[in-house]
Formats: structure tokens, sequence, C-alpha cells
């Protein structure tokens, strides 16, 4: 397997979670790299459903070691719930969960910023998760974020979280928020500090050392091309590089170690929150919320839903320089009589084969669709490539030859089992 970024190629939520858990089969570690848990991993092992937010969906594998990456930003209340859950399932984590000691931490002012800002962006709110993703990546940039190592020095991390509580309450009380109590979030995250001081560790050491032993290192990320902070449809997006060169950023893995990017997308489009989402189409969104799909495993919020954007999946594969497809949900479209593939954006008598980087630009774009012809049977017991209907082959065919990659995978299914691998 060597050493494979995985990345989603639209708005996230493109089934990145299954894929993972599939190919950590060939791999030796995982390594979450960006993001917080605001990012939801869903995986179907038999009849179990796991909803993962910090740790790799890689610690459902046995043997399998899991890293959270010194990119990702951690609730540690959050992710010792995480633990415990896993526990309760009879999940091993010690000795198969890392943590890295430079991992910014995520604080309840943190949260209470983000949803103050919101609230003040009214109608031209991003449409955040509200878990403090943004303000803690932004003290990170600002150099006054607290981190892992931190967390498990008690005396420095009671001083540092005086100062931070004093000066964020300052802030809240202009948004007219309540204060947030230090003698409550110091005894909540030292106890959680505890819980997590035994899977700490200097990971890029470890993963340094393990890539010179030849191990083979999967480096998976939350979100989507497009909510990246530098790449997506800014402002409407996530706060950290969720395209492949994050995956080098967030876990110190050097950018010649790597051999493969994967890029994951479904085989319509969605997007959750606010921001331009071209081939939008209530149409197919009440199709998919009726099949019971599409609604998010962080927030439970129905995804926005349209067709199959090619524009946007060409522009994901030139900026994560993607060598294999993985596409998911194509049962989902087993019941269309005709489906949509968008080609290129309009406006006016202008056209676009690109994605423009002006939200306002691209929130007026018109798709420009090809059809094909839809197979009008199930999907979803389909094994192997030949067991697919041929209009089914001929459109995923398409859709990976628009995006300009090679199709690796088609996933007919939530459940490991309902992958073919061509």
């Amino acid at each position: 397997m060597a050493n494979t970024i995985l990345v989603g190629a639209q708005w996230g939520d493109e089934g990145k979670g299954k894929i993972i858990d599939v190919l950590t089969e060939s791999a030796d570690i995982v390594v979450r790299t960006q993001g917080g848990n605001n990012a939801g991993h869903t995986v179907f092992i038999g009849k179990t459903k796991y909803v993962l937010h910090l740790i790799p969906s890689g610690i459902l594998r046995p043997g399998k070691k899991c890293v959270i990456g010194n990119g990702v930003v951690i609730d540690p209340v959050s992710l010792v719930g995480e633990i415990d859950g896993l526990l309760k399932a009879r999940v091993k984590v010690n000795g198969n969960l890392f943590i890295s000691e430079t991992a910014h931490l995520v604080l309840p002012y943190h949260r209470e910023l983000d949803e103050q800002r919101e609230i003040l962006k009214g109608k031209n709110k991003i449409g955040t998760t509200k878990r403090g993703i943004g303000p803690a990546y932004g003290d990170k940039a600002a150099r006054t974020g607290l981190r892992v190592i931190d967390l498990i020095n008690p005396a420095r991390f009671e001083q540092l979280l005086k100062i931070r509580i004093k000066e964020n309450n300052e802030v809240l009380k202009a948004f007219g928020a309540k204060p947030i109590s230090f003698s409550k979030v110091h005894a909540a995250y030292r106890a959680a500090g505890d819980r997590l001081r035994p899977f700490v560790t200097n990971t890029v050491v470890m993963l340094d050392q393990a890539a010179r032993r030849g191990a083979d290192i999967l480096f998976e990320g939350a979100q989507g091309t497009f909510l990246d902070i530098d790449h997506g449809t800014y402002p409407f997006v996530t706060s950290s590089n969720t395209t492949a060169g994050g995956a080098c950023t967030g876990s110190g893995v050097a950018p010649n170690r790597m051999d493969s990017v994967v890029g994951v997308m479904k085989a319509y489009t969605t997007r959750v929150g606010e921001g331009p989402l071209p081939t939008e189409n209530a149409e197919i969104a009440d199709m998919l919320h009726a099949m019971g799909r599409e609604f998010g495993a962080t927030t439970g919020r129905a995804r926005r839903c349209g067709w199959f954007d090619s524009v946007a999946t060409r522009h994901a594969a030139m900026v994560n320089g993607i060598d294999e497809l993985a596409v998911t949900n194509l049962d989902g479209l087993d019941t269309l009589e005709t489906i949509k593939v968008c080609v290129g954006y309009r406006i006016g008598t202008t056209r676009y084969d690109y994605v423009p980087n002006d939200v306002e630009t691209l929130a007026k774009c018109e798709p420009i669709y090809a059809e094909f012809p839809g197979w009008l049977q199930s999907t979803h017991k389909a094994r192997k490539w030949k067991d697919l209907p041929a209009k089914a082959r001929s459109y995923l065919k398409a859709i990976a030859e628009l995006t300009g990659a090679k199709l690796t995978i088609a996933s007919v299914g939530p459940a490991r089992e309902e992958t073919i691998f061509l």
C-alpha cells in the first residue's frame, strides 16, 4: 500500500470513513491530520454502526496503530467520551491509539465564541457546527493556543488556562454572553488530561521511525477539498487545510515520503452548511432524504444535495494531485431514469471550466449539464465490476474521466463488503 493520503474531493461527507476502513486492511498505521470533532466518520461493521469524530476509523481494525496528528484540534473531554464509547463496544484502544503532544486544544470559550460569531453574522452565517474549531485554529495562528503538552503538565495548564479564560471572558462580555467558569473547566480538562496522558507521545518521531522501517501509512483528513481554508469556497469553509498538503503539515511526515493520493467522491454532490452549491437540486435532495440518506454524522442536519459536479472534482484532482478515485453511494442513484452531470458553469455567455475563487461569482454560476441514462436496478448486491449494470459502469467511467483520475473503488453501500475494487 505504501504511504497514501486520502482526501475528500467534494464538500466533505463523501464516505471517507468507509473507504478508510476498507483501505486500513492493507495499512499498518492510520493518521488523522487535521480538523476536530466537527467531523464525523461513519463505519458499518456487520449491523453495528460506529460514528467516530477524532479517532481514526482504523481503530476498528485489530492491531492497527492510529495516530491523532499535530494538525488536529482536540476537545479532550469529547475525546475521552469517544474512547469510552469504543471501550464499551469492546474495541481495543490502549496500545493502538497515539495522540500528538503538539496538537492544539479546543476549550469551552472557543465553542461559545463560535456560536456568538455565527449569531452576529445573521443571514451571512457560515453554518459551522459550533464546536469551536475555527476559534481554536485562530488561537493556534495567533500563538495563544493551549496544546496537549500543556494539558498533561498540571501546573503549566492551570496557569495558562487562567490567563486565557480571563482574556476570553472579556471578549464574551462584549458579545453579551455568559462568562466561562475557570474552576469547572479546569476540573473537567484536568480529569480528561489524566485519562489521555498514556496515549500522548511525539508522533512526528514515531511516524518517521515507522516510515524508515517501511511501514504502510494511511493519512486521513476530515471534510473535503472545497472546505479547505485556502482552496475552498471561502469564507464558507473550515479552518484547516483539508487538501493533500495538509497531510504533511498535520502529521510532520515529509512530502517526499508520500506515494499516492486517493480522492473520495460521491456519485452525486452534497454539502452541509452555507455557501454556493452550483448543482443543488431539490428533487434529488428530497429523493435521498426520503431514503434516509444524507444526514450529517456530527450534527444530524439534512445535507444539501445536487447532481455530480465534474468541474469541482476536476479542480479537486488538480489541487490534491489525485491519482486514484473511490466513488461512493452509487446505489443512491439506482431509481433514476436520467442522471445529470455538470460539465461546466455559465454566467450569461461566459463559460467556466474551473471553480471561480470569487464566492459571489460562483454563486451566480449556472451548471451546464450532460445527461446519462439511469440503470433502474439495484446495485446494492454487486461485488465485482461485471456485476454492475452496463449503464452504471458507463456512468462511473464517465465521471472518472471527467474528473481526470483513475477509478479504483466503487462503493454500493456502507458495509465493508459492499465495495468493488477495479
